[in-house]
């Protein structure tokens, strides 16, 4: 064999073993790329009690309950399907009723998503597109009709 030859098998193995390393990787991370699942996702994908997450969608109007010290208890929604939620610590200032929230924890045996993160969406004009997708669906998105009416313009003095 000339050293043309060595060359050419040694460059072909390597690009065939960084080939089967970069398919293990996407395989094994094809589940956790997701930015986050909605209720209606935890539901049809039957997510093992344990396995880490994120959760998001909308906290459902009535469904915040403050427990004792720091236990909050919440239900998210996606309009379709609903994920009851609970939470030891300090909420983020924007989180409230109606308004989008991902949580970051576990799925428990009991079908209580603990979470031990919760972030609420910084922005009133930005939906995950999923989200809005989902809502314009299911005849509830409110952002058209926002977007539609005119700013009101500033009276002059």
């Amino acid at each position: 064999m000339t050293r043309k030859q060595r060359r050419g098998i040694l460059i072909g193995t390597s690009l065939v073993v960084l080939g089967v390393a970069v398919g293990l990787v996407l395989m094994a991370m094809r589940n956790s790329i997701v930015f986050f699942y909605t209720p209606s996702d935890v539901e049809a994908k039957e997510l093992a009690p344990g396995q880490r997450f994120r959760l998001g969608g909308l906290v459902e109007a009535g469904s915040v309950v403050r427990g004792e010290g720091t236990t909050i208890r919440f239900v998210v929604t996606d309009m379709s399907t609903t994920l009851p939620v609970t939470y030891t610590g300090v909420l983020p200032d924007l989180f409230r009723e109606q308004q989008g929230v991902v949580a970051e924890g576990k799925l428990e045996s009991d079908g209580v998503f603990h979470a031990d993160r919760v972030l609420a969406k910084h922005d009133e004009n930005y939906m995950p597109p999923e989200v809005a997708k989902r809502l314009k669906e299911q005849g509830v998105w409110k952002g058209d009709a926002q977007a539609s009416q005119p700013n009101p313009s500033p009276k002059a003095n």
